[in-house]
């Protein structure tokens, strides 16, 4: 009962936040003013704020928020299936409409978050006006195949790489001031292309019928978008960029690090081939991107004003 007060004093700060956010705003006011609250959804370590300053959707809230729009940023364990997630995501989900009295919501997903919108909009799909994936591995991703081929399940590889991506699990919840349960190897089994692939077909709407092709731009009433990126390495100062490297070589596809081109496309594809990383989807590391790329702040105001057009 308390965790469900201070999880509803949450939201209601936020409300408040959201809707004084945009009162220094001195031209383009509007531009990102869409008719219901935009609902951003986590994807790996599932954080909304990481020791109570480092933001998962670092500048994201704030760009939105000043052309109008309403903004609320929600969190999901750091590691678990597509379902736990899900479900995590439909209470909070249900906590902003109650709160902010309205009919709908536009879910914006990124990596593991487009499966919570996914799952969200199934259940309740007269409450969503829009999915949107960033980034978002529809397809599945080759380095979960990757792990689940080094450590099959009952193995002691398997046992081990649980314990350890478990307990990392548990330590980036702790920081972040959640108590949700942890499960590595469930992630990872919801990322790997079959994993991906029992999903959509419990979750269809919008999923591409073809190798890389688009899917319905509308489905159930509710309007689906999708953007991903193709360059792993971006800016060499940023400390992710090693990582995404790395992984980025798993796969034959052109990818972000971690999600390949085609595997990213859901309904609408407003861009498959961003110069921009997994880290950067999100405007991470702190902002750093490649020279002369697109700022990923602009690209989230820019889906707020399509959004808005469509009269969503």
């Amino acid at each position: 009962m308390l965790k469900k007060a201070l999880a509803t004093a949450t939201l209601a700060a936020a409300a408040f936040s959201t809707n004084t956010a945009s009162a220094f705003c001195l031209f383009n006011c509007d531009y990102t003013k869409t008719k219901y609250p935009v609902v951003l959804a986590p994807g790996v370590l599932g954080f909304d704020k990481l020791v109570g300053f480092v933001d998962y959707w670092y500048g994201i809230p704030s760009a939105m928020k000043d052309g109008g729009a309403k903004v609320y940023t929600t969190s999901a364990s750091a590691f678990n299936s597509s379902e736990v997630r899900g479900e995590q995501l439909l209470t909070q989900v249900q906590s902003i409409l109650a709160i902010t009295g309205a009919q709908k919501v536009n879910l914006i997903g990124h990596s593991h978050g487009g499966f919570s919108v996914r799952y969200v909009a199934d259940i309740m799909p007269t409450r969503v006006a829009s999915l949107t994936m960033v980034h978002s591995p529809v397809k599945g991703a080759p380095g979960a195949d990757l792990i689940r081929n080094i450590a099959p399940a009952g193995t002691f590889s398997a046992s081990l790489i649980q314990s350890v991506g478990t307990a990392v699990s548990n330590f980036v919840t702790f920081l972040a001031g959640n108590t949700y349960k942890e499960n590595f190897l469930a992630s990872m089994d919801s990322f790997t292309t079959k994993g991906a692939a029992t999903f959509n077909v419990k979750h269809p709407n919008g999923v591409p019928t073809t190798a890389c092709g688009e899917g319905a731009y509308t489905a159930n009433g509710i309007r689906n978008y999708s953007w991903s990126g193709t360059s792993s390495v971006t800016n060499i100062l940023d400390p992710l960029d090693v990582f995404f490297g790395i992984t980025g070589l798993i796969s034959k596809e052109a990818n972000d690090g971690l999600v390949g081109k085609c595997a990213g496309h859901f309904g609408q594809v407003i861009r498959d081939n961003y110069p921009h990383n997994h880290g950067d989807a999100i405007n991470q590391l702190f902002g750093i991107r490649g020279l002369f790329t697109p700022a990923p702040t602009d690209l989230y105001r820019q889906q707020a004003n399509r959004l808005k057009v469509a009269g969503l």
